[in-house]
């Protein structure tokens, strides 16, 4: 899959709410629960569709708070599929 431009990836983001561009070559977001294990949930959630294609967030559980990261590493920066999970995690967190 091909890396994005600068351009591509602010169209994306300003698409993509919530979600911050880190390092040029990242993006992330934090998602806020009420309780712990609907974190938990969310996180096995966004593991399932992870390892259905193959493409895996870096996930940081601070209790009630999760944060992803995302990035392409056979691109060396941000790639469509990227943008494609961050819109399908929303849709987990909704």
């Amino acid at each position: 899959m091909d890396r994005l431009t600068e351009e591509e990836v602010t169209k994306f983001l300003s698409e993509a709410e919530g979600w911050k561009l880190v390092d040029e070559k990242w993006i992330e977001k934090k998602y806020r629960f009420k309780d712990y294990l609907k974190g938990i949930e969310f996180v096995q959630k966004v593991a399932n569709l992870s390892e259905e294609v193959n493409h895996h967030p870096f996930i940081t559980i601070d209790y009630k708070l999760v944060r992803l990261k995302l990035s392409s590493w056979s691109a060396n920066g941000l790639t469509k599929l990227d943008f494609q999970l961050a819109g399908k995690f929303d849709e987990f967190y909704q």
